[in-house]
């Protein structure tokens, strides 16, 4: 099976094994230094050794690891999340079903906000055709009452809405 993507490896000044400052690291890795703090103080990092004069000292592999949560934050896991797989990571653990499960509730997730979407864009548009129709019939510089408009045409479906909500409620309390 061919990988979706590849990690290609960060070249460093610190291919000889050199701890990396917390300002190289920040620029091999593409984030601030304020960004590193951050994740050093949410354990998304691993505690640092610092020098004599109180520089934050990362190993070189923390490229890496901050690689690592740059590609996870983006595809939806959070801070917390990550604070969590690390840190079983860390103890020498395995948390991959952890991460599997939680991508897929990540798509879940997802897939209800695509749907929304979808009907909000449905709305919008009816919405937009039924305002361009108002303001073709309104005299030039006079009020349509776009706002107005939509509000009439949309209470007695947000009474509805709001109806089966409490309702579906009640019916469900009622099984309990």
């Amino acid at each position: 099976m061919v990988p979706r993507f590849r990690v290609t490896p960060v070249r460093t000044n610190a291919s000889d094994g050199r701890p990396l400052y917390s300002g190289e690291l920040a620029r091999l890795a593409g984030v601030s230094r304020d960004t590193l703090r951050y994740y050093e103080r949410r354990r998304l990092l691993p505690g640092v050794a610092r020098s004599a004069s109180g520089y934050r000292l990362y190993p070189p592999q923390a490229v890496l690891r901050v690689t690592l949560i740059r590609g996870a934050l983006s595809i939806g896991f959070s801070v917390g999340e990550l604070a969590v797989i690390f840190g079983e990571r860390d103890r020498g653990g395995a948390p991959c079903q952890q991460v599997r499960t939680l991508a897929a509730k990540k798509l879940v997730t997802l897939e209800a906000q695509l749907r929304d979407l979808q009907r909000w864009r449905t709305e919008l548009r009816k919405t937009l055709a039924s305002w361009d129709r108002l303001l073709g019939k309104t005299p030039r510089g006079q009020r349509a009452g776009l706002l107005e408009a939509f509000v009439a045409s949309h209470s007695n479906h947000q009474k509805q809405k709001a109806n089966v909500l409490v309702g579906g409620k009640r019916k469900q309390e009622k099984q309990r």
